[in-house]
């Protein structure tokens, strides 16, 4: 059974960074894409971004690209999404979330195993 378990999320001012991580445990992480969700209170669940571990191609969200990126390390089996520039509008629970995939990723996949979250919080 793949599971994941995000960390990192905390409060942070606007125009701030933050670094998210996501350890897998339960498989060989390079078969998988990982994608990154977010939902603020109140509104839908948004795919922000995704990479693919094995080839470590990346998609992003119009709302996030140039801010955010992702990358991963295959021998800590854990998946980072670093935030720059954060908006209050970034202020959502953060998830990551698996599906087996090799090479490639997309946004509008369901992806079938997730994680329980990371609150980040952009305040003044």
């Amino acid at each position: 059974q793949l599971q994941l378990v995000e960390s990192g999320g905390g409060l942070v001012q606007p125009g701030g960074s933050l670094r998210l991580s996501c350890v897998v445990s339960g498989s060989t992480l390079n078969y998988y894409a990982i994608g990154w969700f977010r939902q603020a209170p109140g509104k839908e669940r948004e795919a922000i971004g995704c990479i693919s571990v094995g080839s470590g191609k990346t998609n992003f969200a119009d709302s996030v690209r140039g801010r955010f990126t992702i990358s991963r390390d295959n021998a800590k089996s854990t998946v980072y999404l670093q935030m720059n520039s954060l908006e209050p509008e970034d202020t959502a629970v953060y998830y990551c979330a698996a599906m087996r995939v090799p090479f490639v990723c997309s946004l509008s996949w369901n992806y079938p195993y997730r994680g329980q979250g990371t609150q980040v919080i952009v305040s003044s």
